[in-house]
């Protein structure tokens, strides 16, 4: 059980670019990355588009006034002034903006945490990539329910064989709140219908990545070979992008998959499923009941898992914030994931190649991965939802016109 220790010698300077009082992602990430004060210090920020507005929340989180900034490009060069100056920067602004204001960070020697999608396509991940590389500099990314102890247990229960060879994928997330038209949609929502700041998907992008991702970790050692995606636009106003769609994939060890993301799903308050079945068992877990993991073996009555237990793996048990008298939950599990990247970066910048050889966080490649998954399922979808080949890069002029959208 995880209660608070620090486990780098420091906090990191840090600051948000976006995030502000209009915005949706704000406050999970400042949850995250404050949940221990031993791992972050908010330090500045350039919160909001609206100057003002911007500098009047950073004055209620707390910050400096002078280091309230209007902008991330004047954040980045005044910040650069300071001895004190800001380390890592979190990036949680519309999509669109991501790859401009990574790069203007690296390039200033900064450490980023960026939101998802990473950016819009995997030829600007891997250029992101060289240059962090380059830099010697930590790009992490954020991905919801991805470091809650019991996505480490199903993972560990897989790594283990107790649920013998992995046959079917069944993952789900999907929610109501765009099932009216857009007409009152807040700031933050009507970015990302647009697919001028929200690139070419909604949902799949949006909530989707969340899901692939978690399926990773729990899978690593299965690889997408074939994937088919059908999406919709029951908005019509949002097409081209879709807030509903469905992806089938084929694995290379044999097994399927399939994912269903919505927004569309009237009545439904928000909810992701996981199920992940083997030639023995299979386990399921939902964000509905985050405690509980179910454990179902072939002809054996159905076991309930409960975080936090002694007889959890210690992969698990390792996470666990709350104990398990208290629900632990998607704070807690943001909470570990920025642990791990500030752990990452403090790797980094004492150049410790050993301790970044076996410590897990999400980092480029894992945002690289969102990319890249999120292109086959708009090239099979635009293609009249037909199969492709998970690893066929898109053209040139496809890789243009994403660009250009």
């Amino acid at each position: 059980m995880y209660n608070g220790e620090k486990r780098i010698d420091r906090p990191l300077r840090w600051g948000m670019v976006g995030g502000g009082r209009t915005g949706q992602v704000g406050y999970k990430h400042r949850t995250g990355a404050l949940r221990d004060n031993t791992a972050y210090r908010l330090v500045c920020g350039a919160f909001d588009l609206d100057a003002a507005r911007g500098r009047d929340f950073g004055l209620n989180l707390g910050v400096a006034e002078d280091r309230l900034y209007p902008d991330y490009k004047t954040l980045i060069a005044e910040e650069a002034k300071r001895e004190d100056g800001v380390e890592v920067v979190t990036i949680a602004t519309p999509n669109f903006t991501h790859y401009q204001i990574t790069r203007a960070c690296l390039e200033a020697g900064l450490h980023v945490i960026c939101e998802k999608p990473l950016f819009f396509t995997v030829a600007e991940c891997e250029e992101i990539a060289a240059l962090a590389e380059a830099r010697g500099l930590i790009v992490g990314v954020t991905y919801g329910f991805t470091g809650h102890p019991l996505v480490r247990q199903m993972a560990a229960m897989v790594k283990k064989g107790m649920l013998g060879e992995i046959r079917l994928v069944d993952l789900r997330y999907t929610h109501g709140f765009n099932a009216g038209d857009d007409a009152n949609a807040s700031e933050a929502q009507r970015w990302r219908t647009d697919p001028r700041t929200s690139g070419p998907t909604f949902v799949l992008g949006d909530i989707g990545t969340h899901v692939h991702y978690l399926s990773e970790i729990v899978l690593p050692h299965m690889k997408i070979e074939r994937l088919l995606c059908d999406r919709q636009s029951f908005i019509r106003s949002r097409a081209p992008l879709e807030d509903n769609a469905h992806v089938l994939t084929h694995y290379d060890n044999g097994a399927v998959g399939r994912l269903w993301v919505s927004s569309v799903d009237a009545g439904n308050m928000g909810s992701q499923r996981y199920r992940f079945v083997g030639s023995k068992a299979a386990v399921e877990w939902t964000d509905s009941r985050p405690d509980q993991l179910i454990y179902e073996v072939q002809g054996e009555p159905v076991r309930i898992l409960h975080h936090g237990m002694p007889y959890l793996e210690a992969e698990s048990l390792d996470l666990d914030r709350m104990g398990a008298l208290h629900t632990e939950g998607l704070g807690d599990s943001w909470a570990n994931i920025y642990l791990w990247i500030a752990q990452a970066i403090d790797a980094k910048s004492r150049g410790d190649a050993a301790f970044l050889e076996t410590h897990h966080y999400p980092g480029i490649e894992a945002g690289t991965e969102g990319v890249r998954w999120l292109e086959a399922c708009v090239r099979s979808a635009d293609a009249g939802s037909t199969w492709v080949d998970y690893d066929q890069a898109p053209t040139r002029t496809e890789a243009t016109e994403t660009q250009d959208a």
